[in-house]
């Protein structure tokens, strides 16, 4: 029903289903050209809402997956799996095992039991292998193997400062507790002793009759 439809602002139109507005702004002097003739400004805003990483505050960003290599520069072999998985791992070709020519490296993946998903994550293993070779210290897995480290050396000295600041605050509630505990018998009498107050001695005689 039409009257149910929520309608877009004044000077907008909706041109998708994901919230995206468009304005269209109409006059001579919105063009910087000599021609008087009106032209048309179109400002497109997207959703406000977003679900990708980069909004995410605090989120550690990692450096792109390097492309794999084309097809032709490396050759592609199923094999049998090994090891446990069940017998179809062990009767059917699902394993596959990729060399790259110009470097010679070999990588074989039989992580799951479809071909296609090994294939997928063959190539995946072969362009991080040849991006360690490439850049080392500058490739992905080194780089992220940096930030996962700093992020852990961070956290446990954030846990060492917590658990450090919680101690002083219980010793220092120990020590606020003895400070207001009342004075035994012996140590009042030490007290009395090193009391330098002058005081006044009334002396009482007994008078019998």
């Amino acid at each position: 029903m039409w009257w149910l439809k929520p309608l877009a602002p004044a000077g907008f139109a909706r041109t998708s289903s994901h919230g995206l507005l468009r304005r269209t702004i109409a006059g001579s002097n919105c063009s910087s050209s000599s021609s008087s003739s009106s032209s048309t400004s179109v400002f497109t805003a997207a959703a406000p809402f977003s679900t990708t990483s980069s909004d995410h505050k605090g989120a550690t960003r990692y450096p792109p997956r390097p492309k794999p290599p084309p097809d032709h520069e490396f050759t592609e072999v199923y094999l049998k799996g090994s090891g446990p998985g069940g017998q179809k791992i062990n009767k059917t070709n699902s394993a596959v095992q990729l060399k790259h020519i110009p470097t010679g490296i070999v990588v074989k993946c039989q992580d799951t039991r479809s071909r296609e998903q090994n294939r997928k994550l063959a190539r995946e293993h072969l362009a991080e292998k040849i991006d360690d070779l490439l850049n080392g210290d500058q490739s992905r897995s080194a780089v992220v193997a940096r930030l996962k480290a700093r992020k852990k050396s961070s956290a446990a000295k954030k846990s060492r400062r917590k658990h450090r600041d919680s101690a002083e605050e219980k010793q220092q509630g120990e020590h606020d507790e003895d400070d207001e505990a009342p004075l035994g018998s012996g140590e009042a009498d030490e007290a009395a002793q090193h009391d330098d107050t002058p005081r006044r001695i009334v002396k009482v005689q007994e008078i019998r009759v």
